[in-house]
């Protein structure tokens, strides 16, 4: 009887499940979506990273709390986050005003080295305000060649100022530029004898502004038109006759529809040379541009397009008038590594007294003034990125170009410049180059940096492109040894230029015709380090002409040899 009813049992209990899961299987319609009481398990469950992320902390399984020791912080001002029985809410305090104390971009550095080398350099900020920031700079350096009266001297002063408004920003700069040297360069005649036994002195005096006002970007208003307004202006003398004084504004207006882009560029440049070689007009020259370019600008998923014109209006002494296409074109090949330009552009280069001397501080007086006309200039290349690490850029150019600017020596007196002008007539000079710019960084402790350019010109009446290298290349590198220690360096080549040179006779008279000269190529390879003694307190050296070659960049100038400067900086 207890079998049976043991039997019984597990039959009814079997009879029961079977019941069961047939109406379980006769309620699933597969016409309708599987619902939430519904489940279908494939695996066990296993959080990933998306998932793990989310827990902040481990369920608590058995109800039974384990021991949480109290934990020490040392010295640490922070307070702990207190998870014994849950999160709670960090409160947050405002911290106290220290600004005033952290300002670091103070600074004082002074140094000393051979060939006379005095170095003096100070600048001071004011950055206590959110939107207001000046200040003041004023910088020393002066040198001494192995040559006689071989001396170059450089002062700086200047005050600076910027104020941040809700629409626009306004900023500027006044300062005081001094340069002084001497012409210490030494032609001979068939004797050997000096045709320069004076070396008299030459300084440059530069007084200086800069003012712009700029709009804001909207950050809500992505259309809003923005806008600039600068105004440079400079009055600029040598020691002798010849000065410039120019007063420059300019500005620009931008709206933007959509994927579209329209807006302006205009400039009004008011120029006046004196001591030139314009006697009828009292050896002033008048030299002023105006200059407008309208554009519209099409931006694309993978695409730049923009065209407009550059119109451009000479007067004073001479006038000009020209209409230059402007049209360029970005096109993303691979987005942020491989990008396509090109465009087609002209415009006129100002002849600046100012400009000139800066580039050849030689120049002789009643110099000839003209513009530089670039007729047509197309370019085109590739540039890009891969990642923070790695930039480069890759650009061919070709340009015709209208009274292209020489230096060469003087016939009467070789130790110092006159100019001269190319494509002026039918012919025009044509100038096809190359530029390449690369920039690494290995890791956080090397960066690597470098520029090549190579320049060709196929000149109209000069047998050469005078004292214009055709290969150019710099290079720069930075190395961070440790917090405290950092390594600059730096390298130069230029390859072989040409010059015009005379020969003199025993009475220094000149032959009649030139002959061609070359000015051999050079490399300048310079380096220097800092260590930080202290966080305020550095500790620098540095070399340059480090294998002491007095090269010529214009003839009869050698350049200064190795020398050294060493100091401290103190910043505040």
């Amino acid at each position: 009887m207890k079998l049976h009813k043991t039997v019984f049992k597990n039959y009814a209990i079997v009879a029961l499940l079977l019941g069961a899961g047939y109406q379980g299987y006769a309620q699933q319609d597969p016409t309708k979506p599987v619902t939430i009481d519904s489940f279908d398990v494939v695996r066990d469950y296993k959080p990933i990273l998306a998932d793990a992320v989310k827990i902040r902390r481990s369920p608590d399984m058995s109800n039974k709390r384990s021991y949480m020791p109290k934990l020490s912080y040392g010295n640490v001002p922070d307070k702990k986050l207190d998870i014994n029985t849950g999160l709670k809410e960090l409160n947050v305090q405002e911290l106290p005003f220290t600004k005033t104390q952290d300002i670091t971009s103070n600074y004082v550095k002074l140094g000393v080295g051979n060939l006379g080398t005095i170095l003096g350099e100070a600048y001071i900020a004011v950055e206590d305000y959110e939107n207001l920031r000046f200040g003041g700079f004023v910088k020393h350096l002066n040198q001494k060649g192995s040559l006689d009266d071989q001396k170059f001297s450089r002062q700086e002063v200047g005050v600076f100022g910027r104020r941040v408004l809700s629409a626009f920003t306004v900023d500027g700069v006044l300062g005081y530029n001094r340069y002084g040297t001497r012409f210490y360069g030494i032609p001979t005649d068939v004797n050997g004898l000096t045709l320069n036994p004076k070396h008299e002195a030459q300084r440059f005096n530069d007084i200086y502004f800069t003012g712009e006002l700029t709009s804001n970007f909207d950050p809500t208003n992505e259309e809003a038109l923005s806008y600039s307004a600068k105004a440079d202006a400079y009055t600029y003398k040598d020691k002798f006759d010849a000065s410039e004084n120019s007063l420059a504004l300019s500005g620009y207006l931008n709206k933007r529809v959509k994927t579209f882009n329209v807006g302006a560029n205009l400039a009004l440049d008011v120029n006046s040379i004196g001591g030139s070689s314009n006697v009828a007009k009292g050896d002033k020259f008048n030299n002023s541009i105006a200059n407008i370019n309208p554009y519209i600008s099409l931006k694309g998923t993978n695409y730049t397009l923009t065209l407009g014109a550059n119109i451009v209006s000479e007067f004073g002494d001479s006038t000009r008038f020209n209409v230059f296409p402007s049209a360029e074109v970005d096109f993303s090949l691979v987005p942020s590594y491989i990008h396509l330009f090109g465009g087609i552009t002209g415009g006129v280069q100002k002849a600046s007294f100012k400009s000139l001397s800066q580039k050849n501080p030689y120049l002789g007086p009643d110099l000839a003034y003209q513009n530089m006309l670039e007729r047509l200039s197309f370019f085109g290349g590739i540039k890009g990125n891969a990642g923070a690490t790695f930039g480069y850029k890759a650009k061919v150019m070709y340009k015709t170009l209208e009274g292209m600017p020489l230096f060469v020596n003087s016939k009467d007196r070789p130790f110092q410049f006159d100019l001269i002008y190319d494509g002026t007539g039918d012919d025009k000079v044509k100038y096809l180059g190359i530029e390449g710019e690369i920039n690494v960084r290995l890791s956080e402790l090397v960066n690597l940096g470098g520029r090549l350019n190579i320049d060709n010109y196929t000149m109209a009446k000069e047998q050469e492109a005078w004292f214009t290298p055709k290969l150019r290349l710099a290079a720069n590198a930075r190395f961070n040894i440790s917090e405290k220690l950092y390594i600059d360096a730096e390298a130069l080549f230029n390859g072989v230029s040409y010059a015009r040179a005379f020969e003199y006779d025993a009475n220094g008279v000149a032959s009649a015709d030139y002959k061609k000269v070359s000015v051999p190529e050079f490399f300048d390879l310079s380096a220097g380090a800092e260590y930080k003694a202290l966080s305020n307190l550095g500790i620098f050296v540095k070399a340059n002409n480090i294998f002491n070659k007095e090269y010529q960049r214009y003839l009869y100038y050698p350049k200064l040899g190795f020398n050294v400067i060493g100091g401290v900086n103190f910043s505040f």
